[in-house]
């Protein structure tokens, strides 16, 4: 992993992975600032390099009346403080081929979604940016299938491109990790595993996105034994309060003994 390729950032120890992580959607400065604290605080205890993850606007909602956002121009300036106040990059989704530079004028790295991953329009224009492109693997597209959109990325003269893998479309409403793709990916693009959408239920009958948050510990244990460069965690101080997929996200009081037994489990998987 180049960690050069993320502003503001030292990557202090080679062989360890680093940290997507945040909510899923900016709720609001104080809630945001609170998670970016919290997390950094505990990733400078345990040398992982950390960026901050939020939602500036939710546009793939299961109904109309869910909640998609504050704002675009008061998220995109929230995310843009947290990265200038704790000097760390920042990450957020895109949807639109107009969001990719308005996106990129606040934050370091721009995240296309799975269900947008083969958009090229999309994924041309956040490349073109001269962000860090993190490509969601599609839940209906194989692993090796993601080198074309990691190549469109490069063919638009951006050499820094991610995967990430969110799981596999396993039946109507689950999803599941199939990590026989990872060694795929990883000879592709640096791949970060998106521990808690892999435990997403989505197309439930209520319309509102189910999950399986006890299993996020045991997701994450198997792909750092399974050498993936990154994790991407969704954690809310109460995800029962959450504005958005509360049902799959990680109590922000969790992440520090999950990090800690994460980052024992990376050292003795670096002895082999």
């Amino acid at each position: 992993m180049d960690f050069s390729k993320l502003p503001n950032i030292n990557h202090p120890n080679s062989d360890q992975f680093f940290l997507l992580a945040g909510p899923c959607a900016i709720e609001g400065e104080a809630m945001a600032f609170e998670i970016a604290e919290k997390v950094l605080t505990i990733t400078d205890k345990l040398n992982i390099p950390f960026v901050f993850k939020g939602s500036f606007k939710k546009a793939n909602r299961s109904r109309i009346d869910s909640f998609t956002g504050i704002g675009d121009d008061a998220a995109l300036e929230i995310l843009q403080k947290i990265g200038q106040k704790f000097d760390i990059p920042t990450v957020t989704d895109i949807h639109e081929v107009a969001d990719a530079s308005k996106a990129a004028s606040h934050v370091d790295v721009l995240q296309i979604p799975a269900f947008l991953v083969r958009q090229t329009d999309l994924v041309v224009a956040a490349a073109k940016t001269g962000k860090v492109v993190n490509l969601k693997k599609g839940q209906f597209m194989s692993p090796e299938s993601m080198q074309f959109a990691v190549q469109k990325v490069k063919d638009s003269g951006n050499d820094s491109a991610w995967i990430t893998d969110r799981g596999t479309q396993f039946g109507y409403t689950d999803l599941i990790v199939d990590f026989r793709g990872t060694p795929a990916m990883r000879s592709i693009a640096p791949t970060v595993l998106d521990v808690t959408h892999s435990l997403q239920q989505p197309n439930q009958a209520s319309g509102v996105t189910g999950g399986r948050p006890e299993l996020i510990e045991t997701i994450a244990r198997a792909g750092i034994v399974n050498h993936v460069d990154g994790l991407f965690i969704e954690t809310h101080p109460n995800p029962s309060k959450a504005k958005s997929d509360g049902a799959n996200m990680l109590s922000l009081g969790l992440l520090e003994g999950m990090l800690s037994r994460l980052t024992e489990i990376r050292k003795t998987i670096n002895q082999f």
